[in-house]
């Protein structure tokens, strides 16, 4: 038996040796426009994709740098070639914890060049506690401990079709990249 999973396109991926050049933003789009958040646990579904949408929306309406909105949609990345372990479960498996943070590195070097500074990740992860509060209220019906947060984009729970959610997160993929791109040109002239 392989070590490899077979992704979407058609690669042999190998999450425990992660090669550069194998990770595909058509694989991420599709796998995490099918999973669920909440390991399926909610109300309806809203899938992975979705939330990453949502999370690179917010940081472009908190007027992040187009940047961190780029990660902040692949944050959960790593997610399509691993799958997902619930957060509670998550903190006593630290290899997992290793090998999720190795994947997720190349995946930011591959699209953004570098990883993530110690102030963007903080940044990312306010994001994504912000929007869980709002997934713990509304799609499991639990009370958070913290107070409400203020977030700047609409949040809809809407069920919508797969091939839709990974079509947006493609074509956001693409703009967030050009205007990266577009910006870099600017800098240097």
């Amino acid at each position: 038996m392989s070590n490899c999973i077979t992704t979407y396109t058609g690669k042999h991926f190998d999450p425990t040796q992660p090669e550069k050049e194998r990770i595909c933003i058509d694989d991420i789009a599709h796998a995490l426009s099918l999973l669920c958040r909440g390991n399926g646990h909610v109300k309806t579904f809203f899938s992975v994709g979705q939330h990453c949408i949502l999370c690179a929306k917010e940081a472009m309406a908190r007027g992040l740098p187009r940047r961190l909105a780029l990660a902040a949609l692949l944050h959960d990345a790593s997610e399509c070639y691993m799958s997902d372990v619930p957060r509670p479960f998550k903190k006593s498996l630290p290899e997992y914890q290793r090998q999720e943070e190795k994947l997720l590195c190349i995946i930011y070097e591959k699209y953004l060049g570098t990883g993530l500074s110690a102030k963007e990740e903080q940044q990312l992860k306010n994001i994504d506690n912000d929007l869980l509060w709002y997934d713990l209220k509304f799609l499991l019906n639990e009370e958070p401990p913290q107070p409400k947060p203020s977030v700047c984009v609409p949040i809809d729970y809407t069920v919508r079709p797969f091939q839709e959610v990974e079509d947006e997160y493609r074509m956001l993929f693409k703009q967030l990249r050009a205007d990266i791109h577009n910006s870099n040109l600017l800098d240097h002239d």
